[in-house]
């Protein structure tokens, strides 16, 4: 694992639990906030190993909050009684927004930690990288940073966003002007790092957010009951058919596979881009992998329900509503939007499922924010 990816990970988790003294037997421990395998161990005096054999769990890294571990052959801490499971939901992702405590400063703005910062947050708060941040306040620690301190924030503004939307179709030669810059994501390719988000099966590429519905399946024609949380992984060509490639893969080497069998999903993948005033255009391509049936030799039967799947674009609380999608092939949603004032915008995509089928799938990749005046 490298650096990166393990800073990204440890940077969501607060203070690690203090090793306590603890007796032989068996034991149940329910995942706490903070909690890591190597926190737990330590706790237990139990390798991670151990942990992880006892549970079938195919990643030391993640460990589900709530979920109940075992603890093979210890009773648990010395006077402490066995803690009963009791598994929560799934949290809302957090919405980043810049504090009243902020103050502009030459260069940038003056953060005071509050409850509930972490680095990530402060990042995204002010769309500035975390590198960054570590470096112009040369954090010995960057995973804990001490309530009420401050932290210098280099490049950031306290401007808020006033932007109107126009959306527009998908945009033919000599419609539209062309782009004036790079690629305004961060990680729009997701080729870069990534980090799990509450969940080991919710693996989230760096620099984006991750939002599921679990809520219950209203829409007219789908089955009732809930929406289900898929899995959501940042795959290579490594770990696809090369047959399947020119499918899945727009850009790079990696692509975003998110999936559910036999149950309906909504989720939305999003960041927040600080934006100076202009007129931009955001592309988004994405590949509906909704399978009916599978044949004998494994190929995929596509769902051609006209609403097997519908997408959205995001921006801030509004965007376009959901309308149908293309299945077994690659789709690509256009979006064109004014700035009138810098400050972060909320942009991205948003995907759903009504029906239970065999595979409720999307591949997203290469998405691309420009600005073109």
């Amino acid at each position: 694992m490298t650096m990166k990816r393990a800073l990204s990970i440890l940077l969501l988790l607060p203070l690690l639990l203090l090793a306590a003294q603890v007796a032989r037997a068996d034991t149940i421990h329910v995942v706490q906030p903070g909690d890591t395998l190597w926190s737990i161990s330590k706790e237990y005096g139990v390798s991670m190993e151990d942990i992880a054999a006892a549970n079938n769990l195919p990643n030391i890294r993640a460990i589900m909050l709530g979920y109940p571990l075992i603890i093979p052959g210890v009773s648990g801490p010395l006077g402490a009684p066995t803690p009963t499971p009791t598994p929560r939901p799934a949290a809302t992702p957090r919405t980043y927004t810049i504090p009243a405590s902020a103050v502009a400063t030459d260069g940038g703005v003056i953060h005071t930690v509050e409850p509930g910062d972490t680095l990530f947050s402060i990042s995204m708060t002010y769309n500035i990288l975390m590198a960054d941040i570590i470096d112009a306040n040369e954090l010995a620690d960057p995973r804990h940073i001490p309530l009420g301190s401050t932290l210098f924030i280099p490049g950031a503004t306290l401007n808020r966003p006033q932007a109107t939307a126009t959306p527009r179709p998908a945009a033919t030669p000599g419609q539209s002007a062309a782009p004036t810059g790079g690629n305004l994501f961060v990680n729009g390719n997701f080729e870069g790092d990534w980090y799990f988000y509450l969940y080991n099966e919710l693996q989230v590429p760096e620099g984006w957010l991750l939002a599921t519905d679990e809520g219950p399946n209203t829409l007219e024609g789908g089955p009732g009951g809930n929406f289900n949380r898929p899995e959501v992984r940042v795959v290579g060509t490594n770990q696809l058919p090369e047959e399947e490639w020119a499918w899945f893969v727009f850009n790079g080497t990696h692509t975003v596979k998110a999936f559910k069998g036999g149950a309906p999903t909504a989720f939305s993948m999003f960041q927040d881009v600080y934006l100076q005033p202009g007129r931009y255009r955001m592309t988004i391509n994405f590949f509906p992998d909704i399978v009916a049936d599978y044949n004998r030799g494994g190929g995929r039967v596509f769902n051609t329900h006209p609403l097997a799947g519908e997408a959205r674009i995001i921006h801030n609380d509004g965007g376009t509503w959901f309308e149908p999608v293309t299945v077994g092939q690659k789709n690509t949603r256009v979006y064109e939007f004014t700035v009138s004032q810098a400050g972060p915008v909320r942009l991205g995509a948003a995907f759903r499922n009504r029906f239970e089928t065999a595979n409720n799938g999307w591949f997203l990749d290469d998405w691309r924010l420009e600005k073109i005046g």
